[in-house]
């Protein structure tokens, strides 16, 4: 197959963790072609959607991983598939981007994930279309609103709808003498909507990873446990990554959401479980591959190619 990477620069990847990578490396393991190029190289024109891409070499060396041949203009629908790996912030330009793939779609290019889904499923919005698996939220931008959640649950969790990584967000208790500014700055004074959840205790045994491929959950989870004095396990807030076999809550969740997901068009998804609840549904660029195959033997890059194969074939 051509298959086609939408990605950050590649020179920025950290290549024992990069679940892109990852893909990268079983794709051409199987003889694939690879394509990369990046979020602007993307052109609507002559009623075509084109990027300027190039064919992509990896050396299997480090620090050159990869050579590139000279990039050319190439319409989307000549690849077999294309693959959205391009990580937030999901800004306008991250918008603008899935309007193009949209249209890149209708001219018959296969696009993984969907651009319509990317943009249907905020990673934090996207719990509401599951709230049975949910803890006790609010989604506002009123202040009074926001603050009468904090009393009726004492122990709550304050974030932005377009934050990633663990950015911004707060703990916030009922006698926090820190609550009404830390709610006027996410807020933006009321003018900002931002997501409250009930704290759920059972992040200290980690903020559960747990990856949905082509439907399917892959049997271990990634469980990022926060590190000493911190509420957030996201690995990139110091949290360490510890991979688990799959609980029995953690599958219900994952296989009552497999077929919405995929009907969707969202092959790979990254849903957050703390407990015995859903968090988030990350849809952009979901990571943990190469943390959950190092710690179990788990080919969890296999899994992801062996479900667009299965597709695109």
């Amino acid at each position: 197959m051509k298959l086609a990477f939408i990605v950050d620069p590649l020179a920025s990847f950290n290549l024992k963790k990069d679940t892109t990578y990852a893909m990268m490396v079983e794709a051409a393991a199987r003889g694939h072609t690879l394509y990369a190029f990046q979020q602007d190289d993307l052109a609507w024109h002559k009623h075509q959607v084109s990027a300027h891409a190039a064919e992509l070499q990896l050396t299997g060396s480090t620090p050159d991983w990869f050579h590139l041949q000279p990039a050319t203009t190439i319409v989307l629908s000549d690849f077999d598939a294309v693959i959205m790996r391009k990580d937030p912030p999901f800004d306008m330009e991250y918008i603008y981007s899935t309007y193009l793939l949209e249209l890149a779609e209708r001219g018959g290019a296969r696009i993984f994930n969907r651009p319509q889904a990317i943009r249907d499923y905020n990673e934090k919005m996207a719990i509401a279309r599951f709230a049975e698996f949910t803890a006790p939220s609010l989604v506002t931008r009123k202040l009074d609103w926001l603050q009468d959640f904090i009393d009726s649950h004492t122990d709550v969790i304050l974030k932005p709808l377009d934050g990633m990584g663990g950015a911004s967000i707060f703990r916030v208790g009922a006698t926090d003498p820190n609550r009404n500014v830390i709610l006027e700055t996410l807020t933006a004074h009321g003018q900002r909507t931002i997501m409250a959840q009930r704290y759920i205790p059972a992040i200290s045994a980690g903020d559960k990873r747990v990856l949905v491929i082509g439907g399917e959950p892959v049997p271990y989870c990634l469980a990022r446990i926060p590190k000493a004095g911190e509420t957030r396990g996201n690995l990139a807030a110091g949290g360490t990554g510890v991979a688990q076999a799959l609980n029995a809550r953690e599958r219900q969740i994952a296989e009552a959401l497999g077929p919405q997901l995929i009907a969707a068009g969202l092959l790979l998804v990254g849903l957050d479980v703390i407990g015995d609840y859903l968090t988030e549904v990350n849809v952009t660029s979901p990571t943990c591959f190469q943390e959950i195959t190092t710690q179990t033997g788990c080919n969890v890059a296999a899994i992801f190619m062996n479900s667009l194969e299965k597709i695109i074939k």
